[in-house]
């Protein structure tokens, strides 16, 4: 078995980049991914949303998500999972196969707003070492790259049209 543990963290506010975001935008933007998956992640083909209810620490929602058969890499393309938001700068996503994601906002020591994704991938049917762990990784931080900057990407168009 194997446990691919990778992160991958972007600038939010680049050089160049317009409009400049806050914070409360960037969380209202990762709420709205948690309701609309779709909206932000190019493998999620739908986003049901199933229960949401107010906790002690945040808001838990459960949903249901449907991935692309190619992203997911398996016969699993429906899979429900069970979030947490952590206002405003954490959402927790756990899936059923007991893998993690954690898509963070922070600051850097400029005080520049930073995102981070961090994976918890289980694959129990794959040798740690072994060739196909490496092409796992491998697709996994392409994905995690993508993940990031598409998030970001999709806030700030979200913020031009006047939707966040």
């Amino acid at each position: 078995m194997v446990t691919i543990n990778l992160a991958y963290s972007a600038p939010i506010n680049p050089s160049g980049a317009s409009p400049i975001l806050s914070e409360a935008q960037v969380w209202n933007g990762l709420k709205r991914k948690v309701r609309k998956a779709h909206e932000f992640v190019a493998p999620i083909l739908e986003c049901e949303v199933l229960s949401e209810e107010d906790t002690e620490v945040g808001t838990k929602v459960t949903r249901q998500v449907t991935f692309d058969k190619e992203a997911r890499g398996s016969n699993d393309i429906v899979v429900k999972e069970v979030v947490y938001e952590f206002a405003p700068t954490r959402v927790d996503f756990y899936q059923p196969d007991g893998s993690k994601i954690f898509n963070i906002v922070s600051v850097d020591q400029g005080g520049n707003l930073i995102l981070t994704f961090a994976f918890e991938w289980w694959h129990p049917q794959v040798e740690a070492e072994s060739e196909e762990a490496k092409q796992l990784r491998e697709k996994y931080f392409k994905m995690a790259r993508g993940a990031v900057e598409g998030t970001i990407n999709a806030i700030r168009k979200f913020v031009k049209q006047g939707e966040l």
